[in-house]
């Protein structure tokens, strides 16, 4: 089954959030043209301005975002209020672990130990209040150092860090004991959550 434009561009959009993508990221990742990109962005601009949608698409300066509706504001307002509510994803909770054992600690530093980005995760733990930015680092480039809020440690019922689970041995860590601790870690999150 083949997929048609308006659905590349939809998905497209929605993974890149925030960021949007500008005419010429559309061009080359559908492999389709302006006229027919801005053709498909139009309809699909009239399929979101029916009241049974949350969403909308909007251009700034150039780039393409699909945002939310200025009638759903207060519904998003309570989830950003009560960020709680929803549970952390295994790049979140990998992250979240990391910065717990290795803070102060970079970005950089956080994506050499996964081996893959983590600007995500880490925003989406910093607007749950569970990380913050501790200071900068006094190498070259002077990137923010990311370290546990007081409200990591209470939702994990913590008194300080000195509490926290020891790492196994990095010598004899297999990838059995890794997955243990982090099943451990998600656990200890999900309780917390429900308490």
């Amino acid at each position: 089954m083949k997929m048609n434009l308006s659905n590349k561009i939809e998905a497209l959009l929605f993974v890149v959030g925030d960021d949007g993508l500008t005419m010429a990221q559309l061009e080359f990742l559908t492999e389709a043209s302006e006229e027919e990109i801005r053709e498909n962005l139009n309809l699909m601009s009239e399929r979101y301005a029916e009241p049974e949608s949350g969403i909308m698409i909007k251009e700034f300066s150039g780039i393409f975002q699909l945002v939310t509706k200025q009638e759903v504001a207060e519904t998003i307002q309570k989830l950003v209020e009560n960020p709680t509510s929803q549970a952390l994803s295994q790049a979140s909770l990998e992250v979240l672990a990391i910065v717990a054992y290795k803070q102060p600690i970079t970005r950089v530093e956080v994506e050499d130990l996964r081996g893959v980005k983590s600007e995500k995760p880490l925003q989406t733990l910093a607007a749950k209040g569970l990380i913050q930015e501790t200071g900068r680092a006094e190498r070259t480039g002077r990137a923010i150092l990311y370290g546990t809020t007081n409200e990591f440690l209470n939702y994990f019922g913590l008194k300080n860090l000195d509490e926290l689970p020891p790492l196994p041995d990095e010598a004899n860590e297999t990838e059995e004991e890794t997955d243990l601790f982090m099943t451990k870690f998600q656990e200890a999150f999900k309780e917390e959550v429900k308490a």
